[in-house]
């Protein structure tokens, strides 16, 4: 099992949007399976390829049960309804705010054989799908959240000790 090290906020790997996997090589299934692996401990719902410092658009989830991973997905659907749940990050590790997302989500993507797949999720795996492709749009949940939120996140996540500095 590969455990690979997350970056954290602050790191300009996950502000970058990711380029689209156009090899289908050793690289980019060695590349999975570390996402498959680092995905597994307890807590964790997703995990893009960024975190782990690759500005692939691949990401890996493990929700309820269901675990696997797409390349080059795309949400391709999106309820009108929506909720406000708790989210956090991997890579904002210890904040939690409210962040408003689709209860429902249709991403579109391929496997390791560039074959198409299609990953449809309610309610938590809706907000892994959400969370996780935006991570490959070089975007934080943070940037999701109401001002006076995204005003006590930024401030909370600066005076952490993983914060990203140069």
């Amino acid at each position: 099992m590969a455990m690979r090290d997350l970056r954290y906020f602050g790191d300009p790997v996950l502000k970058t949007v990711c380029d689209p996997v156009t090899r289908f090589d050793k690289g980019t299934e060695a590349l999975v399976k570390d996402l498959l692996d680092s995905v597994v401990p307890e807590g964790r719902a997703g995990l893009a390829a960024p975190q782990i410092g690759v500005s692939l658009r691949v990401f890996s989830y493990d929700v309820g049960g269901l675990s696997g991973y797409v390349i080059n997905p795309e949400i391709v659907e999106l309820s009108e309804e929506t909720h406000e749940v708790g989210e956090g990050c991997l890579s904002v590790p210890e904040l939690w705010f409210p962040t408003v997302r689709s209860k429902h989500a249709v991403v579109r993507g391929v496997d390791l054989r560039n074959e198409p797949i299609e990953v449809e999720g309610f309610d938590v795996l809706a907000q892994c799908l959400q969370h996780e492709t935006d991570h490959l749009d070089g975007k934080l949940y943070l940037d999701r959240l109401a001002t006076g939120s995204k005003k006590e996140a930024m401030r909370q996540a600066r005076g952490k000790d993983w914060f990203w500095k140069r």
